[in-house]
């Protein structure tokens, strides 16, 4: 019987949901899931990001509560070093934690004006300028990564911390249809492939509920 417990919201919209569990998944964490529905008052806050702090998702391990995204990675990390969820060398790992921090603060044009939403395909969608800069820089931080650690993901080899990170991201692109170079495009294929995103967006794909703010193409 497994012995953590992963509060998430919806799998279609979730994008911090997503997050916590890929690294879950990522670390080789055993655990259950405890599924808030998105219609319920607070999720749906969380969702449209107008809630004053966001609680999922949130890990219940050995009688030990951990909430926030980045404190569920760091935990993690101290629990399962061998998964190697931060980078083995230091210069490295401070690099991963920055770009971790950076998305886990910033990038609000992004977030508002693409809402994560696995199921949808907009056509010709249009990015305006803050939410463009938003896109250049990701991709800009993709490609310093690929340049520095050589891929196939964005610290070397292996999926890590940073890649579960900037997973919702990858699925914003292809929800949205953002152009992308071809070392992006790949990327973001590589990601899609992984076991556990599959095991996701399959799961994403079956959700009845529709959250009527995040179903308009803006």
């Amino acid at each position: 019987m497994a012995k953590a417990v992963l509060t998430i919201s919806s799998k279609n919209y979730g994008a911090w949901a997503l997050r916590g569990w890929l690294m879950a998944k990522l670390a080789g964490l055993e655990f259950t899931e405890k599924i808030i529905p998105p219609d319920d008052p607070a999720m749906k806050a969380e969702m449209l990001l107008l809630a004053s702090s966001i609680r999922v998702p949130s890990l219940r391990h050995n009688g030990i509560d951990v909430w926030d995204t980045l404190a569920i990675g760091e935990y993690l990390h101290e629990i399962k070093p061998k998964a190697l969820l931060l980078p083995a060398d230091a210069k490295a790992r401070a690099h991963c934690r920055a770009i971790c921090g950076e998305m886990h603060s910033g990038f609000s044009s992004l977030r508002s004006a693409l809402p994560m939403n696995i199921k949808a395909r907009f056509k010709d969608f249009k990015v305006w300028s803050r939410a463009q800069a938003d896109i250049d820089r990701v991709l800009a931080i993709w490609r310093e990564c690929f340049a520095a650690y050589g891929g196939p993901f964005l610290f070397g080899a292996k999926p890590c911390i940073a890649d579960a990170m900037y997973a919702p991201v990858v699925t914003r692109f292809i929800t949205y249809g953002i152009p992308l170079d071809k070392a992006c495009m790949a990327y973001c294929k590589r990601v899609m492939e992984l076991p556990a995103m599959q095991e996701w967006v399959a799961a994403a794909a079956e959700e009845p509920e529709e959250i009527d703010e995040l179903e308009a193409e803006f």
